[in-house]
C-alpha cells in the first residue's frame, strides 16, 4: 500500500554529485540555493526558472545542497531543517520542477572557489542555459562569490543569469531563519504564511505505550528529528495516510510531562479514523497552535482537556484555508 511519499518514485528525476545528465536536463534553466523551507521567496525563484524554462522548451531544475552548509560548518549544533529531503522534493515536484541536482556539501565542496563552482560544477557537469538566484546569493570558498562575480564568471560560461528580488512580508524579508522563529514559538500561522503552504513533516509511525488508546485517544506516534524545535503543544492538524486520504486531527509534541517527561514526540489523533498505521509513512501538517503542553493531576482532567481540545481543533480545521502539500 502506498504511502505519500511513495509516489515520487522515478517520476522526479534527483541526480547527485555528478550523476550523467540525460539530454532532456542539459541546458536546464537552474535555480540555486538551499530552499531550506521552499518558503515564498524560494517559490519566486522557481517560479521564475520555470517559466523562463517554458519559454525557451527546456527544462527547469535546482541545484541544493546537503547537509545544509550551517549543519557541515556547526556539527554539534542541532539545525532545525524545515523540510528534509523526502518533503523537499515532493513539494518541489509540485511547484512544477522537472528535476533536481543535489550536491554534497562537504569539505571539498566548502572550499570550492567561486570561479571553480560555477565552471566546473554548474558548467561542465550540469550544462546549464540559465541560472535563477536571489538578490543577495552568494557563493564559493568563504562566500566570496556575489551576484555581481556570478554574472561576470556566468557570462564567460556564456551562461544567462536572472537575479530575483527578495519576497517581503508585513515589511521584513521571508527568511527560513524567520520560519524557524515562528514555529519555535508556536506561531504555526505566522509560518505558514511565510511560507506560502501549511508546514508539514513526515515520518514512520512506531508503536508507543498505549496510553491515548487507553483514555479513548489512540495516537499515531512519529519521533521528529533531534534538531526540529517546533514549540512543545498541541496543535489543529491534518494527517495524510495514503495518495488522497487525509485526516483532519489533534496532535501533541512534547514530552508527556504527566506520564513519562521522556524524549519529544509527536503524537497525533485523527479524527473518525480506524485502521492500524504502524511502520506506515504519514505527513502531518500544523494548521494552528490550540495551547502549550502542560502537566495535568489525572487523568480524568488530562482527557477533559482532550476533548475540549478536539471540539476546537475541529472548529478551527473547517474554518482553515490555505495551500497544502500533503497526501
Amino acid at each position: 500500500m502506498q504511502t505519500p511519499l511513495d509516489t515520487l518514485g522515478s517520476t522526479f528525476p534527483v541526480l547527485r554529485n555528478g550523476d550523467p545528465v540525460p539530454d532532456d536536463l542539459r541546458a536546464a534553466v537552474v535555480a540555486i540555493g538551499n530552499f531550506d523551507g521552499l518558503h515564498l521567496g524560494h517559490q519566486r525563484l522557481i517560479a521564475a526558472a520555470t517559466e523562463q524554462a517554458r519559454a525557451s522548451r527546456r527544462a527547469a531544475a535546482i541545484l541544493t545542497f546537503d547537509p545544509h552548509p550551517r549543519a557541515f560548518f556547526s556539527p554539534d549544533d542541532q539545525h532545525f531543517r524545515l523540510t528534509p529531503e523526502p518533503v523537499k522534493l515532493k513539494i518541489l515536484k509540485a511547484l512544477g520542477l522537472d528535476a533536481a541536482f543535489i550536491r554534497t556539501f562537504d569539505r571539498a565542496l566548502a572550499e570550492t572557489s567561486a570561479a571553480d563552482f560555477i565552471q566546473s560544477v554548474v558548467g561542465r557537469e550540469l550544462g546549464a542555459s540559465r541560472l535563477v538566484v536571489g538578490g543577495d546569493f552568494h557563493f564559493g570558498r568563504g562566500r566570496e562569490g556575489s551576484p555581481a562575480m556570478l554574472k561576470a564568471l556566468a557570462q564567460e560560461q556564456g551562461l544567462a543569469v536572472t537575479l530575483v528580488d527578495t519576497v517581503q512580508v508585513e515589511g521584513a524579508p521571508v527568511s527560513s531563519s524567520r520560519i524557524r522563529t515562528a514555529l519555535a514559538a508556536g506561531r504555526v500561522g505566522d509560518a505558514n504564511r511565510l511560507l506560502g503552504y501549511r508546514w508539514f513533516v513526515a515520518g514512520e509511525v512506531s508503536h508507543g505505550e498505549k496510553r491515548g488508546r487507553e483514555l479513548g485517544y489512540p495516537t499515531a506516534n512519529v519521533a521528529l528529528p533531534k534538531g526540529c524545535a517546533l514549540a512543545h503543544g498541541i496543535y489543529a492538524v491534518r494527517v495524510a495516510t495514503g495518495p488522497g486520504a487525509v485526516w483532519d486531527g489533534v496532535a501533541s509534541f512534547g514530552r508527556r510531562p504527566t506520564f513519562d517527561n521522556g524524549l519529544p514526540l509527536l503524537e497525533s489523533f485523527l479524527f473518525d479514523f480506524s485502521g492500524d498505521l504502524y511502520g506506515r509513512m504519514i505527513e502531518i501538517e500544523f494548521v494552528a497552535h490550540l495551547r502549550p503542553e502542560e502537566r495535568f493531576t489525572s487523568t480524568e482532567a488530562l482527557v477533559e482537556q482532550m476533548d475540549q481540545d478536539q471540539r476546537l481543533a475541529r472548529h478551527m480545521l473547517a474554518a482553515a484555508t490555505g495551500r497544502s502539500f500533503i497526501g
